[in-house]
């Protein structure tokens, strides 16, 4: 509640009026399933206790800048946050930078449907999801604004259509290829459990996370090393799947049963990308069956196979986050896996409560000897899809 409440009331220093409303994301973690959600497979991720608080008031258009958004941050903890404005009728790919550019983003793709019409509006937005940190922070900023613009201006749009256009928004808008994922997790997810989605028929189902039972927990190893999906590694890969696809004849990658079907890719490096959305789709079924048993031994084998592809068919992972991963397992973790798209951000650890503080200091000592800079470790829990705040 205290967030909330200094977000009100920094929001009515900043622009002089009371918002209409605080409305919450939370941001991921993505359990298994990477890269495979542009590929039409299967993801597993679940919301996070953290997440982008946005306060929104629309203007009228009787008021000067009634066709103004404005959009500001409390991150980098200034005392008068720096507005960015800009016309809706201005809004264009590329017209805005920055953070700012993801709530724009929702706005210009709302503005996309035939039917409605977003007008200006003052938007002040609080986060404490880690950015560059794998976790969704752009996501969650996305949702955020998104659900609370559909109850604003009362679109009635469904979980899925809202992942849909968020997903417009960052791909046409920002710049960036990714998937649904990650705003289908900041919608969608259930406390206390995963949500296993199938990327092509968009059907979702929550799985319960047998952890508490089990006195196990995630801890989250951020390392600092921060990525970007508007960057080239991201875009590369995509198009890899997008060559092996066409090479195999399929509209997509999740038509490919088993690794057999790979061999008539005769270049290596794109069998090898092929080779880890086909495998990891497999891995996704059969850590919702292990979850679904209660067995967290399994999990924990199926995370580190995970990452092992990641780090040596798809190339996505980093030094920082093998070390994270390593040091994680020796020090006792039931399994442990970079998640997020990849090239820096962070690797999550399976583990017994009890393991948190050696688990921890095993990492810590491990950076310390690499000369990397320290990372940032946290547990977090299966939280609450999106919503009013």
């Amino acid at each position: 509640m205290e967030r909330t409440e200094n977000l009100r009331q920094n929001f009515f220093k900043l622009y002089g009026h009371h918002p209409e409303g605080i409305w919450r994301a939370p941001g991921r973690v993505n359990l298994i399933g990477e890269h495979t959600d542009y590929n039409l497979g299967y993801v597993l991720p679940f919301a996070i206790d953290k997440n982008a608080l946005v306060a929104i008031r629309r203007k009228s258009a009787r008021e000067q800048d009634g066709n103004q958004l404005n959009l500001a941050s409390t991150y980098g903890h200034a005392e008068i946050p720096e507005i960015s404005s800009v016309a809706v009728d201005e809004l264009q790919p590329g017209s805005v930078s920055g953070w700012a550019a993801y709530p724009a983003a929702v706005a210009w793709a709302l503005n996309q449907l035939d039917e409605e019409e977003i007008s200006g509006f003052d938007l002040l937005v609080d986060s404490d999801v880690p950015v560059g940190s794998g976790l969704s922070s752009s996501h969650a900023l996305e949702v955020s604004t998104i659900v609370a613009l559909n109850d604003l201006y009362e679109l009635g749009l469904s979980h899925t259509r809202m992942a849909q256009l968020t997903q417009q928004a960052e791909n046409e808008f920002v710049g960036a290829p990714t998937g649904i994922m990650d705003q289908s997790a900041s919608l969608m997810s259930e406390a206390q459990h995963a949500l296993f989605l199938d990327c092509r028929s968009m059907e979702a189902q929550t799985v319960p996370l047998p952890l508490a039972q089990n006195d196990a927990v995630v801890l989250v190893i951020d390392t600092r090393v921060e990525h970007s999906h508007v960057d080239g590694g991201y875009a590369a890969r995509r198009r890899s799947c997008e060559e092996a696809s066409a090479i195999l004849q399929v509209s997509s990658l999740r038509e490919i049963d088993g690794i057999a079907q790979l061999e008539a890719i005769a270049d290596p490096l794109i069998r090898r990308r092929a080779r880890h959305i086909v495998t990891e789709n497999q891995r996704v079924l059969d850590t919702v069956k292990a979850l679904e048993d209660g067995d967290l031994e399994a999990v924990g084998k199926l995370l580190y196979q995970s990452h092992v592809s990641m780090r040596d068919d798809y190339e996505i992972s980093c030094d920082e986050l093998d070390v994270a991963v390593e040091a994680s397992l020796q020090a006792g973790a039931i399994g442990a896996r970079m998640t997020g798209g990849g090239f820096g951000g962070s690797s999550i650890a399976l583990i017994k409560r009890e393991q948190i503080e050696a688990v921890s200091n095993a990492v810590i000592s491990a950076f310390e000897q690499a000369g990397y800079t320290l990372p940032n470790i946290f547990t977090v829990v299966a939280d609450q899809g999106a919503g009013r705040a």
